[in-house]
């Protein structure tokens, strides 16, 4: 379920309205290594998953910011913004990491709009975004992000 919406008007009459859940992701060993070589983070709670077996969690599990950063494939399968010229990310408020994401778990969002508000060429919009772990009753995230699309005048 995705919501599809092709104009400033059209974004403003979602606010307060979920938008719908995103297909799953599955966030693999290797997904988490080839993302531990990207920024340098080794740590062994991520990468080494014999010593993480004897850990707090009892195997490897993915970095938050892994976990964060499919907020944007996620949020474009649940919010399908048409006639735009742009869509940029324009940061986030609040982000929380309630409960890990172990190795091989699959994860999806869901977002609901929060807020709407007009700049230049275009909506800035706040979308609630909680990150569930399949099988799991704590998100793995909670974020708002901050998007603001542009379209031609």
């Amino acid at each position: 379920m995705s919501a599809v919406v092709g104009s400033v008007e059209d974004i403003h009459a979602l606010v307060g309205q979920e938008l719908g859940t995103s297909g799953w992701f599955e966030l693999a060993q290797e997904t988490i290594d080839a993302f531990a070589d990207l920024t340098g983070d080794h740590q062994w709670i991520h990468t080494d998953p014999e010593r993480a077996a004897s850990g707090p969690f009892g195997t490897t599990i993915a970095h938050g910011y892994l976990t964060l950063s499919l907020l944007v494939p996620l949020l474009e399968e649940v919010l399908v913004v048409e006639n735009r010229t742009s869509s940029i990310n324009y940061g986030l408020d609040k982000v929380r990491f309630p409960a890990p994401v172990p190795s091989g778990s699959r994860v999806r969002i869901s977002a609901t709009l929060a807020e709407a508000t007009d700049v230049e060429s275009g909506v800035q919009v706040k979308i609630d975004c909680v990150f569930e772990i399949e099988g799991q009753e704590r998100p793995a995230c909670v974020a708002r992000a901050v998007v603001r699309h542009h379209f031609a005048r």
